[in-house]
């Protein structure tokens, strides 16, 4: 069977209508994580999906986690799995260009973290 790059281009997104607390794996995974961090004090709070940022007129991002640190800095983190697209990659360096908080990339490849601070 052939797919055209729309059926491609649709992987790895949520279905419309889903709503804000809906996770896929990699990122209820990441939570998970992220509830360890704040077990051990190194994060006050985390939430999914808090904030939509815009970039430009009509272009706007939603990070996957906004994580309040332990030292009271605001960072945002993006959850990818092994394959990123353009399009995220360019949102994600104008965040890190313009936003006043940290931005971070976590990307599972296989069973392994890389957790990189863009900003």
């Amino acid at each position: 069977m052939r797919f055209g790059q729309k059926h491609f281009q649709s992987l790895g997104r949520k279905p419309k209508g889903l709503g804000l607390d809906r996770m896929n794996k990699t990122e209820a995974e990441y939570a998970g994580m992220l509830d360890a961090l704040q077990f051990a004090g190194e994060i006050i709070w985390y939430r999914f999906e808090a904030i939509k940022i815009r970039l430009a007129d009509n272009t706007f991002y939603t990070p996957d986690f906004l994580v309040l640190l332990a030292d009271m800095r605001l960072e945002v983190h993006e959850v990818k799995g092994a394959f990123v697209m353009e399009d995220a990659k360019v949102k994600l360096k104008l965040a890190a260009e313009t936003c006043p908080f940290g931005v971070v990339l976590a990307q599972k490849v296989r069973r392994a973290w890389t957790v990189e601070a863009l900003s």
